[in-house]
């Protein structure tokens, strides 16, 4: 029982706590001014929502797969499309998905939601926070926090253009002369955007897209909004929290205004209040950038993001089966640690932006790049470009859905084969140490949208297609559609991962060796009580697997193959000794 001395030291540390991240952002007499809206904002949270500060059970564990969808992905007639969602999901996946990602719900201007009007709102369109709590109820709820952007419709920054002293320096106004060379583009378009004003003409940062303005978090106005923005959508029922392009935050002329360490103290804020009045809610921080760049957002493992994308693993896993060659996937594999057992990764192979290309810097070559590049390109996708600091543009994303991206529409080639193939890599990510999460497309086999290309004009909705529910039902009521192979394959994969302790998030895992079209590790429970060995063909050609204890392998003698029941007798000396299908998966469990 906490007593009103224990509340008073809590509240004591907490404040010091925030002061001491007030102090890295701001001067001393605008951290005085900051640091009682805080504390106001996490009482008065505390007062309105005391069930959410009890913690659940343990950050993640080998439960947790979460769906990445759209709240409008699938649409009936006569019903809020979060209902129809809800409905869907519960009916497919009910016994297999516990988590789930709706990207940007909120009124928008734009970018398929990116572009928020106003966070507080759910889109009328697609319903009300009633339908979202009711996802809630249901699922580990992720929503997305859009806050180095808002929409140039909203009401901040028309505020903004037209002097509204509320809105006073929220955003971030240049000299269009000035000189930006050194900051860290993610597109071709202009940093500065020219808007009219009430008193004239003025250029604002725009990192994304004339439509997405920069916030200026230097402004501790902002910072306090934005965090009442986020405790409110604790208050609605997410579980997690992703701090969508977090790593472009603040800015500092002179630098490539990426990863400053006045963003990193941001999260760490959000992270020390979010403790406070929510412990077990997850900040996810999602940086399409270089792998090393990418791993500094879990902080010291107990003071920043929980997870951090795994930007990295999608287009290493497509250019093993692109190659046949899994070599750079499994060494940089290897390579993977997290600070502590309290972090890990958010696993994904595809998402509504389809798959970066900044993340395998160092990895890949250029080369082997430009042959990604030009084999999405050959089976009907796209691929996005940035602008590097001397005006060149390089590659930054394919824009293509996975199952495409792995099987080209036009080959002729046989579905079972194709199903083979996407299966594999699948069930890569879900064999993985770290979180898995799977596109909505992806769980449902669908193919380029290549008609919305055309009738848009934007390469990146190519994977961004919604679909009716009428229609989509009547493919997976056939077995014979590829929507309906890849669903149930999906369902049983998963089933077998979610009962599995050795699939939890932080797992021991360790890479063994194998042939190049193998990648192949072990994964140990946590107590250390049994291990799984993992094996996913990549060349399409099928070979046997062996390994031995004393190289690396736990010297189990009886083993059952987690995806098709069989079991398999380990030799004398404890090699383990299997053969391997073209595409073939064999997650083999010690007995």
């Amino acid at each position: 029982m906490t007593t009103a001395t224990d509340q008073t030291s809590l509240s004591r540390d907490l404040a010091n706590r925030l002061r001491a991240h007030l102090k890295v952002l701001y001067p001393a007499a605008q951290v005085d001014t900051t640091l009682p809206r805080l504390l106001d904002l996490v009482e008065g949270f505390r007062a309105e929502n005391p069930l959410i500060a009890i913690p659940r059970q343990g950050l993640f564990d080998e439960t947790d797969v979460v769906l990445i969808t759209y709240g409008d992905q699938v649409r009936e007639p006569g019903r809020p499309p979060l209902e129809t969602l809800r409905h869907f999901l519960n009916a497919h996946l009910g016994r297999v998905l516990t988590g789930l990602h709706l990207l940007p719900h909120y009124p928008s201007s734009s970018d398929d939601g990116f572009a928020v009007i106003d966070y507080t709102q759910v889109d009328p369109v697609l319903g009300d926070w009633r339908h979202v709590e009711q996802l809630a109820s249901s699922f580990r709820l992720m929503l997305d926090a859009v806050v180095n952007h808002t929409s140039a419709s909203s009401p901040w920054f028309l505020g903004w253009v037209y002097g509204d002293p509320r809105f006073e320096d929220f955003y971030l106004e240049l000299d269009p002369a000035t000189d930006v060379g050194q900051v860290t583009r993610p597109r071709t378009s202009p940093l500065l955007t020219r808007v009219a004003a009430g008193s004239g003409e003025r250029w604002v940062w725009t990192t994304f897209s004339p439509d997405q303005v920069d916030l200026n978090y230097a402004n501790p106005e902002v910072l306090v909004r934005v965090t009442e923005v986020l405790l409110g959508y604790v208050a609605h029922g997410a579980g997690m929290l992703r701090l969508d392009a977090i790593a472009f935050l603040w800015k500092r002329l002179g630098t490539p205004c990426v990863h400053l360490p006045e963003t990193h103290e941001v999260v760490k804020l959000w992270r020390t209040v979010l403790d406070a009045v929510a412990p077990g809610t997850l900040l996810i921080t999602e940086t399409n950038v270089p792998h090393t760049e990418n791993l500094l957002y879990l902080g010291d493992g107990t003071d920043e993001a929980h997870l951090v994308y795994q930007f990295a693993l999608p287009p290493l896993t497509l250019a093993a089966f692109r190659s046949g060659d899994a070599q750079r996937m499994l060494e940089w594999l290897a390579s993977l640690r997290t600070p502590s057992a309290q972090t890990t990764f958010f696993n994904f192979l595809g998402g509504h932006d389809g798959i970066g290309l900044r993340p395998v810097e160092g990895l890949l070559s250029d080369s082997e790049v430009a042959a990604l590049c030009r084999a999405v390109e050959a089976e009907g996708g796209n691929v996005s470009y940035r602008t590097e600091p001397d005006g060149s543009k390089s590659p930054y994303e394919l824009n293509t859905v996975f199952f495409d991206a792995l099987n080209a529409p036009n080959a002729g080639e046989p579905l079972e084969r194709q199903l083979d193939r996407f299966m594999a890599a699948q069930s890569i990510l879900l064999a993985l140490a770290g979180m898995p999460a799977i596109y909505f497309h992806a769980m449902f086999g669908s193919r380029n949208w290549v008609d919305g290309v055309h009738h848009t004009g934007r390469p990146r909705v190519i994977n961004r297609q919604r679909l009716a529910l009428s229609a989509l039902e009547a493919q997976l009521s056939d077995p014979g559609s590829r929507r309906s192979q890849v669903l149930s394959r999906m369902r049983t994969r998963m089933s077998a991962r979610i009962v599995e302790p050795a699939f939890h998030p932080s797992a021991p895992q360790q890479v063994l060796p194998a042939s190049p079209a193998h990648v192949a590790f072990q994964r140990t429970a946590c107590d250390g009580q049994h291990s799984v060995v993992c094996v996913h063909d990549v060349g399409g050609r099928g070979a046997r697997f062996r390994v031995r204890p004393d190289q690396g392998l736990d010297p189990g003698r009886r083993y059952v193959d987690l995806c098709d029941g069989t079991e398999h007798v380990a030799e004398a000396d404890g090699t383990l000794d299997v053969p391997v299908d073209p595409y073939g998966v064999r997650w083999l469990r010690t007995l």
